[in-house]
């Protein structure tokens, strides 16, 4: 669902601020981006105001961030847009809002990382860092709680769409890492803080490495699969056993066959924004298509197929098969 959607300018950036902020109204103020769920507009050189503008979850979700995130912030080894501000609803602009700190670095669907050992180290000690238990009261998650064989109707979906399109080569490899995690043993542990959205356009980079993860709206507790599908999606090829080794605890062969799960499911989607957009969005997100391919090619090449002989895989999915 979608807001009808507002224009959002300078000059209503400016308002809102001499409205409820007056000490930051006079900052310059510039564009700095349109995201997913928020437009950013810079504020001077190291805040930045996120306004709402195409999703109806986005009201939440930017409450979500003002009241958790700054809690967490501290203990992150990467920079975080940490809230400074909370805007409330009012007769010009009837949705709230926040002032976060600036975050500086290119998003990684335009620049990915490609300083494989230095990549796998920052992400494995920001999910470290980041998976920690959460406090009674935190958020739970919304369509990622869940085991990945909660899912299979909308795993299907995206399938046979990708598949339609042309978008994926081996649509039976793809099938089979998702029928391997949905068949994995559910998560058993305690509720973990999870970012629950990591996908390139969420991190930053700078110099071929991490230098930042940005937009914590769908921060919620739970299973750290969903997190350390990133692995797949965002390093360069031959960085995921390094990040295995220095992700803590070093994670279980279940948990590690639903995060595969759940980075084919991420790649799907990216395919698919990429290709055409979503929510009325015409032309897709071009730049989300590359990543998905390259996560996509990583791990069907982890399928041994029935018959084939050579060395086993370089991240066995164990008694794994092409759904045939």
């Amino acid at each position: 669902m979608t807001h009808t959607r507002l224009e959002v300018t300078a000059e209503l950036v400016r308002h809102l601020l001499r409205d409820q902020h007056p000490d930051l109204a006079d900052r310059p103020v510039r564009l700095g981006a349109r995201g997913w769920d928020n437009q950013l507009w810079r504020l001077g050189d190291d805040l930045a105001v996120r306004l709402p503008w195409a999703t109806e979850s986005a009201d939440a979700l930017l409450r979500k961030e003002h009241a958790w995130l700054p809690a967490l912030a501290p203990h992150l080894p990467l920079p975080v847009p940490v809230p400074q501000r909370l805007g409330e609803p009012s007769e010009r602009f009837p949705r709230p809002w926040i002032v976060t700190t600036w975050v500086p670095g290119e998003p990684a669907d335009r620049a990915p990382a490609t300083r494989a050992a230095e990549a796998a180290d920052a992400l494995a000690a920001f999910l470290t860092a980041l998976h920690r238990p959460a406090p009674d009261g935190a958020p739970t998650g919304r369509d990622r709680g869940g085991p990945p064989a909660d899912h299979a109707e909308g795993f299907a979906e995206r399938l046979a769409s990708a598949t339609d399109k042309g978008l994926i080569p081996d649509p039976d490899a793809v099938r089979a890492v998702w029928e391997d995690a949905a068949s994995a043993p559910h998560w058993t542990g305690p509720a973990l803080w999870l970012h629950g959205d990591l996908h390139p356009a969420n991190v930053l980079t700078t110099d071929g490495t991490i230098c930042g993860v940005i937009d914590f709206g769908d921060l919620f507790a739970g299973d750290p699969a969903i997190d350390l599908a990133a692995a797949w999606i965002l390093l360069p090829d031959g960085a995921t056993d390094r990040f295995h080794r220095a992700y803590r605890p070093t994670p279980d062969p279940a948990t590690l066959r639903r995060a595969r799960g759940w980075a084919v499911w991420r790649a799907l989607a990216g395919l698919l924004i990429a290709d055409a957009g979503v929510h009325g969005r015409p032309g897709g997100k071009v730049t989300w298509g590359p990543p998905a391919h390259a996560s996509l090619r990583r791990l069907v090449a982890t399928v041994r197929r029935p018959g084939e002989h050579g060395p086993e895989p370089t991240e066995p999915l164990g008694r794994i098969r092409p759904h045939s």
